[in-house]
């Protein structure tokens, strides 16, 4: 009776020891798996490679490099190899990096395609939770554009953000005819030139 209490006693301190074995096995795994699950809300944490202008960048997703546009918004170009540096360009990249620098980058796709016609991923790009296009648009830097259902998730709140800076007439918006339906028309303000604040 006793030998059995030991046997008993014996086989429940190797179980014991065994799942303790397996939790520690676990948590090693999670601890060193690379993090590109989705947290909250559906944001994937992901590492900052490089900006690339004001809204493309490049980040390392899934293991890869990978280059990443931005959804729904539309900044002008630094160096485009037909456009050239467009007006507001430069400002918009280092307003874009200042944002991505400041804190933990995470992305955000939609329910529609997540890659384009360049193979590049389609999101939302957030630091800290904080939409980093609604900011590119609330302070002037960036327009609306690229509206492809069923990518249009958060069209309403980047129109509202648009719609402010363009009445307090900032950035993009203090340049005449400048930001049109079919992008930025540098044409009327050539590299180099001295820009006449709109009279809106």
């Amino acid at each position: 009776m006793a030998q059995n209490r030991k046997q008993r006693k014996k086989t429940k301190g190797g179980v014991s020891a065994l799942i303790i074995a397996i939790l520690l096995t676990v948590i090693y795994y999670y601890l060193d798996e690379e993090d590109t699950e989705p947290t909250r809300d559906g944001l994937i944490p992901v590492e900052l490679v490089k900006t690339i202008d004001g809204d493309t960048i490049k980040i390392l997703y899934e293991g890869k490099e990978t280059n990443v546009r931005y959804l729904l918004i539309d900044t002008p170009e630094t160096n485009h190899p037909r456009l050239g540096k467009q007006p507001f360009g430069e400002q918009a990249k280092q307003r874009n990096q200042e944002l991505l620098n400041s804190g933990k980058l995470e992305i955000e796709f939609d329910v529609g395609p997540r890659y384009d016609k360049n193979d590049r991923l389609l999101a939302y790009i957030y630091i800290d939770g904080e939409s980093v296009q609604e900011k590119l648009l609330e302070e002037g830097l960036a327009r609306v554009a690229y509206v492809y259902p069923p990518n249009t998730r958060h069209l309403d709140d980047y129109e509202k953000r648009q719609a402010v800076a363009k009445k307090k007439g900032i950035g993009i918006w203090t340049l005449d005819d400048y930001v049109t339906d079919r992008g930025f028309d540098s044409g009327t303000y050539p590299a180099g030139s001295t820009y006449r604040k709109s009279g809106r």
